[in-house]
């Protein structure tokens, strides 16, 4: 069946909606969407029609970055002026975030993910192609994953209704979406590229019941090691993905063919913003080193403690951009009176206006930055799941059961990229450690140092937080709309 690639699928939700036309130089469109009113009568059609759904789930990486400032490897300080926003970013990476003050920070997310959810409920009750309606179903329990992971005891969504839906625990969600993945996993597509690239297959379903399994603790009480085992066996032995021989092949401007990706959202950045990781981290002069059309905005860094943790000879830490800084042409640059020198010392978290504080902290070129680019956003793709995870959390489990050789061998094949010697030991410290150094900025750091019990400890700048606070709020704007919504406890 012949079907639209997922670019062509994002660019085009217009189309799909009021049938404009649609060109996208860089993509192959291999189908012609009819405008009559009978659209959506056969399965290539109904295929076709998810396009607007999956452009949802590039809202992501921009819900799930912002979040990331709670962890200890993102922190945003106060540059003068800049960044303060009424100390939200302050807030967040210190564990002290107010649910009435802070409630866009997270009813954001939860809208993100029960407007997707709603958005395909509805969608589901006009599919009748078997196919179709197992990778919208997948698609709606990856969205019922993030917020559970995110809120706790969230809502299930099955269908469209004009009643106020119930709230469920963490433990019947957790529950519910591993018998939905698990359900619909035969039917799912197990090709992760072609069309099927950054869409819902089998290997991504393999995926969230990983991660679920994982987790499993925190979310239910109950580890499931040796499910989250199985589930990495099956992505591991299906000899769809192979470790990239470059780790930052995986994060290049054009990244797409990559061979590790097992699931990622696609950015155009003109056709699907969104992208703009550059613009966050870059100083405003480093738009002279790269030629971009808009000045960047200085504000995030990485934590001083988290750049220390890469050894010098560890590949890795290429990821981020310490040093003199220069033009296009070569010629160092300045800030004010000073070398404009980013050095990895954060010695603040608010500093006084000046060159000083603009240059505190490592920033990150772990997504290529895109060069002469007169746009804002980039073309990069933004990976949310790749085989290097698949790797580690398989170590991890295996360690977690005493095998210890078995884990290591698999932690030492992210180490031979790296460029660093195997371990010959293991503890949990260093699997959270490797872990860092390898996703970071990829947005799983809080629910690893949730599994590792290290969330809520002291950090530079946050002293010990409230175990409570591994949990986000309930938006106010939620608890307002839905009376069956309680609270989470300590708000």
């Amino acid at each position: 069946m012949k079907q639209i690639t997922i670019k062509v699928l994002l660019g085009c939700s217009a189309l799909m909606l009021v049938g404009q036309s649609c060109t996208d130089l860089s993509e192959t469109t291999y189908d012609v969407i009819p405008t009559s009113g009978s659209f959506g009568s056969t399965a290539a059609q109904q295929a076709a029609l998810i396009g607007p759904l999956y452009n949802g789930l590039g809202d992501y990486y921009g819900n799930m970055s912002n979040l990331n400032t709670t962890t200890d490897e993102q922190i945003v300080p106060t540059r003068g002026g800049d960044w303060k926003d009424g100390d939200n970013w302050k807030r967040l990476y210190q564990h002290t975030w107010d649910p009435v003050t802070d409630n866009g920070q997270f009813n954001g997310p939860w809208s993100w993910c029960y407007n997707n959810i709603t958005s395909i409920n509805q969608q589901l009750g006009t599919i009748t192609d078997a196919n179709t309606k197992a990778e919208l179903r997948a698609l709606r329990a990856f969205f019922h994953y993030q917020a559970m992971d995110l809120f706790g005891n969230v809502i299930i969504s099955d269908a469209v209704t004009s009643a106020s839906p119930k709230q469920s625990t963490r433990a019947e969600v957790f529950a519910w979406v591993e018998k939905e993945l698990l359900a619909v996993y035969p039917t799912l597509s197990d090709e992760p590229r072609g069309s099927y690239y950054g869409r819902m297959n089998k290997w991504v379903a393999d995926m969230i019941l990983a991660k679920l399994y994982l987790n499993a603790q925190v979310y239910t009480g109950t580890a499931r090691w040796a499910d989250a085992i199985t589930r990495c066996d099956n992505i591991i032995k299906s000899g769809k993905f192979q470790i990239a021989g470059d780790y930052f092949s995986n994060f290049v401007t054009q990244n797409q063919n990559s061979t590790e990706t097992i699931l990622a959202t696609p950015f155009d950045k003109s056709k699907r913003t969104g992208f703009n990781v550059q613009m966050k981290t870059l100083h405003y002069l480093n738009q002279l080193t790269y030629n971009l059309g808009t000045a960047p905005w200085n504000g995030w860094a990485t934590v001083t403690e988290f750049y220390n943790s890469f050894d010098d000879k560890d590949i890795r830490k290429k990821q981020w951009i310490v040093g003199q800084q220069y033009d296009a042409a070569g010629k160092p640059l300045m800030d004010d009176a000073l070398p404009m020198v980013f050095r990895p010392e954060v010695e603040s978290f608010v500093f006084d206006a000046g060159a000083n504080g603009r240059l505190a902290g490592a920033r990150s070129q772990k997504y290529q930055i895109q060069a002469n680019n007169t746009f804002t956003d980039q073309d990069n793709d933004f990976v949310i799941y790749r085989l290097a995870d698949v790797y580690m959390m398989r170590g991890e489990a295996k360690f977690r059961l005493g095998q210890t050789a078995d884990a290591l061998a698999d932690f030492n094949i992210i180490r031979a990229r790296a460029g660093m010697p195997n371990y010959t030991t293991l503890t949990l410290d260093e699997i959270l450690a490797e872990r860092g150094r390898e996703l970071a900025w990829e947005q799983h750091r809080r629910q690893d140092l949730i599994r590792f019990g290290q969330f809520t400890k002291a950090w530079r700048f946050k002293p010990a937080s409230q175990d409570y606070r591994q949990l986000f709020p309930i938006p106010k704007d939620q608890l307002s709309l839905n009376p069956n919504l309680k609270q989470n406890p300590g708000y």
